[in-house]
């Protein structure tokens, strides 16, 4: 299946909303799962061994997109380390492959053999060869990078960022004279919003380079950063000239839960942008929010949610099941393993109404949360057909600098073993939006608070969502 990218801009700093930074640099996590061995050729007496594997299990169900890594699901276990080898009956089968490997170390004559990184290439072919989208290898500083992500916390400026082109389409590329690069949107509390960056800001340069031939994820790479490093971006804003901002980096949570109610205070209303362990609890509280304030009908808005922790899609779930199978993992074998409700949610009472609303961004732990409420009936969904992401991977992390691969190991499926990969889940309610939208319009949440209640108890009019 060809990826999309559910989301229209990128941040300078997160591009691969990913798995939360460890305490200690990767080779240090533990795994859950035995190592993959790796290849071990015959030759005359004895055979040649590479360094063993460090993996880092990880389980995780991904939504590829351009260079946007989207995950909706994560664990770490023990680490474990296996013998390297060849077994008999394959070595047949990875002959070739010694054979090219030995060749390039012994007799390639165009300069010195980084070891290192042959076995990165042979292992990314390896990978890529599967022509699988949700399957990848990582260098060291992606996949670093992803373990950030994912956690909605990262190093940088802090702000999404999105190409702009002067026919006034966007995703251009790349960077130039009729493709500029614009901030979207400074993150709350972050760098970027304390320095005076705005909405609209167009990107010339960054430290005195021109951005013009980049692609954005380029020119995020060069926004981003560690910690009390800086930045200098010139910027233009409207017709003036060119202004200059230095930027010291730091540490940025992305606000990923947004709380409010709708219809007079009568509709308790949680958007959720992504699912890292942060996002759950906040929702968790959202809640505890709305129904101490007697609000029993809710809106669970997953539009344009790429994924994140499964642990998190598990615990919101909860919050609305009591009881009984969220999902199921089904393995190559075909074994079927199930993860249920955690018990003790805040809004399992039935009495409290419930509508998700989705749409064609709405992938993986989005999936996972929505299928799970609309298999149990516990839900009501409202929107457009889901994005379609049904598979499991596991991250194998290599030794050393050599980063890590992930591979699908698994599908998930909804409580009732449906297996929405490619097809995605269909709404309950659906709506039809039309092409352009109005300012303000939103007929997905109109359709959402109609389905809920019909009429404000104290005018009598249809519900529509508060300004």
């Amino acid at each position: 299946m060809d990826p999309v990218e559910p989301r229209h801009s990128v941040s300078d700093d997160a591009s691969d909303p990913d798995l939360p930074p460890p305490a200690a640099p990767p080779a240090t996590v533990a795994a859950a799962d035995p190592a993959v061995a790796a290849a071990r050729p015959a030759t005359g007496a004895g055979r040649r061994r590479r360094p063993p594997l460090t993996a880092v299990s990880v389980a995780l169900v991904a939504v590829l997109a351009g260079s946007a890594l989207f995950i909706s699901g994560y664990s770490i276990g023990r680490q474990a380390a296996a013998e390297p080898g060849t077994a008999p009956s394959d070595e047949a089968a990875f002959q070739p492959f010694w054979d090219t490997y030995h060749t390039i170390s012994d007799r390639y004559a165009g300069g010195a053999v980084d070891r290192g990184t042959v076995v990165q290439g042979a292992i990314k072919g390896m990978i890529d060869s599967l022509g699988d989208p949700f399957s990848q290898y990582l260098s060291a500083d992606q996949y670093q990078q992803s373990l950030q992500g994912i956690s909605g916390q990262f190093e940088g400026i802090g702000a999404d960022i999105a190409t702009h082109g002067s026919d006034g389409t966007d995703g251009c590329a790349p960077l130039g004279a009729a493709c500029r690069l614009v901030v979207a949107k400074p993150l709350d509390g972050s760098p970027a919003a304390r320095a005076g960056l705005l909405p609209g800001d167009v990107v010339l340069s960054v430290d005195g380079a021109s951005l013009d031939g980049l692609t954005v994820d380029a020119a995020r790479d060069r926004i981003r950063g560690p910690k009390g490093s800086v930045v200098t971006l010139a910027v233009q804003r409207g017709a003036g000239a060119p202004v200059s901002f230095t930027i010291t980096r730091d540490v940025v949570q992305r606000k990923e839960v947004d709380s409010k109610d709708l219809a007079g205070g009568t509709v308790g209303y949680v958007s959720v942008t992504g699912f890292s362990d942060a996002a759950a609890d906040a929702v968790v509280a959202a809640l505890h929010d709305h129904i101490g304030a007697g609000r029993t009908r809710l809106i669970l808005d997953l539009r344009g949610n790429p994924g994140g922790y499964v642990t998190a899609a598990r615990k919101v779930a909860s919050q609305f099941i009591g009881s009984g199978v969220l999902f199921w993992e089904q393995d190559a074998a075909g074994n079927q393993v199930e993860t249920d409700a955690l018990g003790g949610g805040v809004a399992t009472d039935p009495s409290i109404r419930v509508v998700v609303l989705i749409d064609g961004g709405s992938a993986s732990a989005s999936e996972i949360v929505a299928g799970a409420l609309q298999d149990t009936g516990r839900a009501t969904l409202v929107g457009t057909q889901s994005y379609g992401k049904g598979t499991v991977q596991q991250w194998q992390e290599l030794t050393g600098q050599g980063g890590a691969f992930k591979l699908t190991v698994a599908r998930w499926l909804t409580p009732g073993k449906r297996w929405i990969h490619k097809v995605g889940l269909t709404p309950d309610v659906v709506v039809t939006v039309p092409q352009p939208l109005g300012p303000g319009s939103d007929p997905i949440l109109a359709r959402a608070l109609e389905v809920l209640g019909g009429a404000d108890p104290a005018t009598g009019d249809v519900l529509r969502p508060a300004a």
